[in-house]
């Protein structure tokens, strides 16, 4: 299993247009970039590969990395700096499979699966399969879980990918507070690598209008707000989930400069191959690499 990290940005990625911060001026400097989230998974055994999310910047994302073109796609939830990038499948693939959630959300009345073939019903090429939450299903040769989490107001799903014939792991926890549900916590554990929302350090947390949630023993909020995590969340739920390696995804540019790009958080173009013998990072060119 090959995973590459498309996209490991927030809503306005980093660097933010028109932001002058300190952590968006040293990204243009080192040429660091965090697009908006996406993540490839390639099954090396069957050579087919299985992508997460679709970001807006799906377009630049496959032509920066060279990854293949998916042969199947899962969208975790509809904002769209998860959704709006379906759009490039137009005239680059003959067909394409997309499973999204049949579960309601209670606020719109619509599954992911429902609000995605509305949304995009002139695309003719993508054929939207609704997906049983915690209900495994086969795509692209891997065992493929989507897990309810806790992203209000509207659902959101974590992923579990497991390749059932060499045992590798990834988890994605997909947008989330620390709040995750125990059924969802059981699907994720034990990965060899978990990719984890962590937006912004709990130190943040006082400028947010809600403040911080799920304060741990030390009163270190866990959750910014009420829909993501901090990153010192984000690492206890990793080793919650007895996680053989983080990364931390889903970053905003409000970190502080000197930390923003220091393990484990993640940068565009990592990629990661995941064996039975463990989990190992492939070398890159590309500038930015950390």
């Amino acid at each position: 299993m090959r995973v590459s990290l498309l996209g490991t940005g927030d809503t306005t990625g980093t660097p933010t247009v028109g932001c002058d911060c300190d952590t968006c001026e040293r990204a243009r400097e080192e040429g660091l970039e965090r697009t908006r989230f996406s993540v490839h998974v390639e099954n090396e055994r069957t050579d087919e590969s299985l992508l997460i999310d679709f970001s807006p910047d799906f377009r630049y994302q496959f032509l920066r990395d060279g990854v293949s073109l998916p042969d199947a796609a899962i969208i975790t939830h509809v904002h769209f700096d998860h959704l709006d990038g379906l759009g490039n499948v137009f005239r680059v693939v003959d067909s394409l499979d997309v499973y999204a959630a049949d579960q309601p959300d209670p606020r719109t009345g619509e599954s992911v699966a429902e609000t995605v073939r509305t949304d995009y019903h002139y695309l003719d090429r993508i054929d939207v399969h609704p997906t049983t939450p915690l209900e495994t299903v086969r795509l692209c040769g891997f065992d493929v879980t989507l897990v309810p989490v806790e992203h209000p107001p509207l659902v959101c799903y974590g992923v579990a990918i497991e390749d059932p014939e060499t045992g590798a792991k990834l988890s994605l926890t997909g947008d989330t507070s620390y709040n995750v549900p125990q059924d969802s916590r059981d699907v994720l554990a034990d990965p060899d690598l978990l990719l984890a929302d962590a937006i912004v350090p709990a130190s943040l947390c006082e400028h947010h209008p809600a403040g911080g949630r799920h304060e741990n023993e030390d009163g270190v909020p866990r959750t910014f707000g009420t829909k993501h995590m901090t990153r010192e969340g984000a690492l206890e739920l990793a080793a919650e989930l007895n996680a053989d390696r983080t990364r931390l995804v889903h970053l905003a540019h409000y970190y502080p400069a000197a930390e923003a790009f220091e393990a484990p958080l993640a940068v565009d173009g990592e990629q990661y191959r995941l064996t039975p013998a463990g989990v190992s990072q492939s070398e890159t060119d590309r500038p930015g690499k950390i």
